[in-house]
């Protein structure tokens, strides 16, 4: 079986879909070797706020549950639900014993971003407790639009020297800026399906391209879509999958 960091070619990029539950996982590990969770998803199914650092225990029950699929898991951890490198490093080792490839690490908080060294301090903690997972650094210069393209360049930069496997900026979408953190980054680059068609960013270098997401939301937006159709008697409920489907996925 390729390994999950082999998966991450510049130019092939890896097109990861991101899961909330079971469920999701479950249809998504169908057709592809490799899923991520949503930080969003998971956090709105719990009735929980998003990058609040309040969704680790949901966490951790869906990645006990996903890894039992035949792919490779990479689980969002935000900003790894502590600001001590110590306790961050030791949930991704336990996460890593429930057979977790990859994590996401990010440096947004609210409408801030942590001092590098705070990230370089993560990153090495967690590849020296656990050297077997893929890091991928996110930097949220253009998430949060706190700073320029040198800035995010600069930072996964230094996250890639730190030990990050891969870097992430969500929100990179000019296409110069692409093909400068591709050039410049030192580790494969992860960005978030949005502007530009997968085939497009492969051309440009990237390696992953991520739903985030979009996949929560499209879900949310057919529940509404399918109920109005049940209320004016249009829906085919042929077209959906079928109980034993479904149960079947367990």
């Amino acid at each position: 079986m390729t390994s999950f960091a082999e998966l991450h070619v510049p130019g092939k990029p890896l097109l990861l879909p991101n899961a909330w539950d079971y469920a999701s996982a479950a249809v998504l590990a169908r057709s592809h070797a490799a899923l991520g969770t949503t930080s969003l998803g998971v956090a709105v199914a719990a009735g929980k706020p998003d990058a609040a650092g309040v969704t680790r225990d949901e966490n951790t029950a869906l990645a006990r549950s996903i890894t039992r699929l035949p792919v490779h898991v990479t689980v969002d951890i935000e900003n790894g639900f502590s600001e001590d490198p110590g306790e961050v490093a030791a949930h991704v080792a336990e996460l890593a014993e429930l057979g977790v490839a990859g994590v996401n690490i990010e440096d947004g908080r609210e409408d801030r971003l942590v001092p590098d060294a705070h990230m370089v301090a993560v990153i090495k903690a967690v590849k020296a407790a656990a050297p077997g997972v893929f890091v991928n650094a996110r930097t949220d210069t253009h998430w949060l639009k706190l700073a320029p393209l040198a800035e995010a360049l600069r930072r996964v930069r230094v996250y890639a020297e730190a030990g990050a496997d891969g870097v992430y900026v969500p929100a990179l979408d000019d296409e110069r800026e692409i093909e400068a953190v591709v050039a410049g980054a030192g580790a494969p680059l992860n960005l978030v399906y949005g502007r530009h068609s997968p085939t497009r960013l492969a051309e440009l270098g990237v390696a992953r391209i991520s739903t985030g997401s979009l996949l929560f939301r499209a879900t949310l937006h057919a529940l509404t879509a399918t109920m109005a159709a049940v209320a004016d008697g249009t829906v085919d409920a042929g077209l959906f999958p079928g109980y034993g489907e479904v149960a079947g996925l367990v």
